[in-house]
């Protein structure tokens, strides 16, 4: 249930249905129609949640004036008051994401908008464990300490994107290997309690991304979908009921792992076939440095040649994991994104929906292809985005039709 931190304790906030517990019900509630539809007034929240018009004016005062929403300008209609839009606040919650990548890791503060107030990177051969958790102590520092005490109080916890079993995906030896394979043992919140007393959230870093698409991208337009995003690794999210779905064991819509056959017809992973590292390999045998890649800002002008080498082929592995996905669960839509510039992920997706129509579909409904919008930086998002979700809204996989 939505809190408000600073005045309602753990044991309180998980007491059972009472006032208070009602009332953090219906904020949740009205919170989340807000992430999903951004502006909507005052009456249509009350017409979508069942409560009264008083009841909404109430919740609605006191969520204002915690920064949580805002009023827009007015909308005039054809007869009547012009209606006031109800809007998310940007200074009701702020949240720090990490997102631990192959070559690199960022770290952001975001605030309860989705907007991205400040912005850390590193980068590294092989992300080390105690290098890590350096850059994240002295990160999260730098972060901070730049805000006011007030919103300093506001900092609601620290999500970190992690890939699946990174321990298994590396190339070293000797002493360097044994200190990778340690990532095995650890324990992310014991970690960041050494320097943090700010809630922990794990997750998958493929399923922070599509976080980050559903909370502020287009994932709000669909209620089912499949999500890819292409970094070093493809990974993938899955989103049902209006709410991004992590599974048993939170390693739902792990669509890199999805089977797929190689030139020779030997079974390979989509990882295998769908990418960026595919693209860095064919930069480093022609000469070039595949660093290119991940410069900010992204610039890939002058390796069209590859880079249009590798969308012909991603496009055609996409279009047939597309169709496999939709075998399983009928998706509204599938959406690409990823790690590369927007004409990249634009021509991508364009290519994947002609691949598509070319094959075999019978007993399945075409999906539709779409682009995300958030970017290179879904994963950091969303892995911010996880506090914020857990502790101010509701889960609709729970079965709230007004949402």
């Amino acid at each position: 249930m939505f809190v408000r931190m600073d005045h309602v304790s753990i044991k309180e906030r998980s007491a059972g249905v009472n006032q208070r517990g009602v009332r953090d019900h219906n904020e949740r509630l009205i919170l989340s129609i807000l992430f999903r539809h951004r502006a909507v007034s005052a009456a249509e929240i009350a017409r979508r949640t069942g409560l009264s018009r008083p009841t909404v004016s109430t919740i609605l005062r006191r969520l204002e004036d915690d920064g949580f929403v805002q009023r827009g300008e007015p909308v005039k209609g054809k007869v009547g008051k012009p209606s006031i839009p109800i809007e998310l606040g940007s200074e009701g919650a702020l949240s720090v994401g990490m997102n631990l990548g192959r070559k690199s890791a960022d770290l952001l503060l975001l605030d309860f908008a989705g907007n991205v107030r400040q912005q850390l990177r590193t980068t590294y051969d092989y992300p080390m464990p105690d290098a890590i958790f350096e850059f994240l102590k002295d990160g999260l520092e730098t972060l901070l300490s730049g805000l006011t005490a007030k919103q300093q109080g506001r900092v609601c916890g620290i999500g970190i994107g992690r890939p699946f079993e990174l321990w298994k995906w590396h190339d070293l030896t000797g002493p360097a290997a044994e200190e990778f394979q340690s990532w095995q043992d650890v324990d992310f919140a014991t970690e960041v309690a050494c320097f943090s007393d700010l809630p922990v959230f794990v997750v998958n870093d493929a399923t922070a991304a599509c976080q980050a698409e559903h909370m502020f991208g287009r994932g709000k337009e669909f209620r089912d979908y499949a999500y890819f995003f292409i970094g070093s690794f493809i990974g993938g999210g899955v989103a049902m009921n209006g709410t991004v779905f992590e599974g048993n064991r939170g390693n739902a819509g792990a669509l890199g792992s999805m089977r797929t056959t190689g030139p020779l017809g030997e079974s390979l992973q989509l990882i295998d076939t769908a990418s960026l590292h595919l693209l860095e390999a064919r930069l480093v045998e022609a000469g070039i440095g595949p660093g290119i890649l991940w410069r900010k800002p992204q610039d890939w002008s002058g390796l069209e040649r590859y880079v249009e080498a590798w969308i012909g082929t991603t496009a055609q592995e996409l279009a047939k994991a597309s169709l496999s996905i939709c075998s399983v669960i009928d998706f509204e839509a599938i959406i690409i994104d990823g790690a590369f510039p927007v004409a990249v992920r634009e021509e991508l997706v364009e290519r994947v929906r002609r691949y598509l129509a070319n094959q075999d579909k019978r007993g399945l409904i075409s999906p539709q292809i779409e682009a995300g919008v958030v970017g290179e930086n879904a994963r950091s998002i969303g892995a911010a985005g996880g506090p914020i979700f857990t502790q101010f809204l509701l889960d609709t996989n729970a079965g709230l039709a007004a949402l």
